[in-house]
């Protein structure tokens, strides 16, 4: 088999790493891989394709903070990219991200529709069945149920500063995503499959695949004092938070406020902050900068107490199943499909926002320790999360889509 997959970014962040590992299984069994991107800047297994270049995406972002028009931008480059597709001829084109200011959605669906190529479709947030937003329980917004219109969320990702075009962007979405004789949506979350149910895309085939993680990297094996003494960390317990951006719905005012209901018995370690935020934290909270070591990411997974994950929008955030993978209890706001990652023996659900919630279950957690969770943790990613289980459903997907 010929693949080319879509994406924003190749081989960073959660979806960037699921695109790569699907290209490494393709690549190992003997197919042929490519991965297209906006931000082509990691090195991949695959053959890569970048789509656009600075100035085109500056411009693409411009027409979305001025007129609300994300996913309209980047003619040019999507014409560019589509004579690509057709010197590759391939088997399968599996779309992942198609936001992130690099792609003419209309050009591109077009060209689909044309070929008919088979097309998966990964759903990574809720961007294609709506107006504008890429979460709409945000703000508790259901309009794309119907019709988008006067949308509540436009400095929500993708922000627009100026113009609300959301009622044009979901009436032209709903024309153009529809269409293609043989495409299936996938969702990591049966949280987000019931919501694509709902939505104007709900006749396609959908399908749930849970995201995997790498069980060999990230394992109780990779905890490490070094770590611990690279960052100055205390010998007593920490609790943990990552993410690719730490803003509002990541909850990083919710680590802020919980420190001062901490009695000085645990650390906060958070990753992927930026130098300004660094410099900004309380003293009790260790600011680490955003790294692509996916080793000493496992080593500070596997040496935490407990996973804190107090995101207030989000899908199937991968970094929970890293956690557990690590033998890391994870607490977690109830979040989109967030919640189906554990179970009682491995996490706790807490109500969003509660933040004397959060610090009972913080403190819960810690009293049992971490033996207590260890195993169920690993047994629950080995059984349900493992990534060569998720890549080789999406192979097995491919070539059950080939003979339809």
């Amino acid at each position: 088999m010929k693949i080319i997959q879509i994406n924003t970014s190749i081989n960073t962040g959660s979806t960037g790493r699921i695109t790569e590992d699907i290209g490494k299984l393709l690549l190992n069994t003997g197919h042929e891989s490519y991965i297209a991107a906006g931000n082509t800047t990691r090195p991949s297994s695959s053959q890569v394709i970048e789509i656009g270049d600075k100035w085109d995406k500056r411009m693409h972002g411009l027409k979305t903070r001025l007129f609300d028009r994300h996913g309209f931008g980047s003619e040019n480059a999507t014409f560019q990219f589509i004579k690509e597709i057709i010197r590759i001829q391939p088997d399968i084109i599996h779309l992942h991200n198609i936001h992130g200011y690099y792609l003419h959605i209309g050009v591109l669906f077009d060209y689909l529709k044309q070929v008919q190529t088979p097309v998966v479709w990964t759903f990574h947030d809720c961007w294609p069945f709506t107006g504008h937003c890429s979460f709409f329980d945000r703000v508790n917004c259901y309009k794309w149920q119907t019709a988008c219109h006067h949308c509540p969320n436009l400095k929500g990702y993708p922000k627009s500063l100026g113009f609300d075009n959301s009622r044009k962007n979901y009436n032209e979405k709903s024309k153009i995503f529809n269409g293609l004789e043989n495409c299936t949506i996938i969702t990591p979350s049966e949280w987000l499959a019931n919501h694509v149910k709902s939505s104007f895309l709900r006749n396609y085939q959908i399908q749930c695949i849970p995201n995997g993680v790498d069980i060999k990297t990230f394992s109780p094996s990779a905890e490490s004092n070094s770590i611990k003494s690279k960052y100055q960390i205390r010998n007593t317990p920490y609790i943990l938070g990552v993410a690719n951006t730490w803003d509002l719905r990541k909850g990083l005012k919710d680590f802020e406020a919980l420190v001062h209901l901490n009695d000085d018995s645990y650390q906060i370690v958070l990753v992927g902050l930026s130098n300004k935020q660094i410099k900004s934290l309380h003293h009790n909270i260790i600011g680490i900068e955003r790294t692509e070591n996916i080793f000493e990411l496992a080593a500070l997974y596997a040496g935490a107490g407990a996973f804190v994950n107090p995101t207030y929008v989000d899908n199937f955030p991968t970094t929970n199943l890293e956690a557990l993978a690590c033998g890391t209890p994870v607490i977690m706001y109830n979040t989109g499909g967030s919640p189906e990652a554990i179970n009682e023996n491995t996490g706790i659900v807490v109500e969003k926002g509660n933040i004397t919630e959060l610090k009972n279950a913080i403190e819960f957690i810690l009293s049992k320790g971490k033996e207590f969770y260890r195993l169920p943790c690993i047994e629950r990613v080995k059984k349900f999360f493992n990534k060569e289980d998720s890549s080789n459903n999406y192979i097995e997907l491919y070539k059950k889509m080939l003979v339809q």
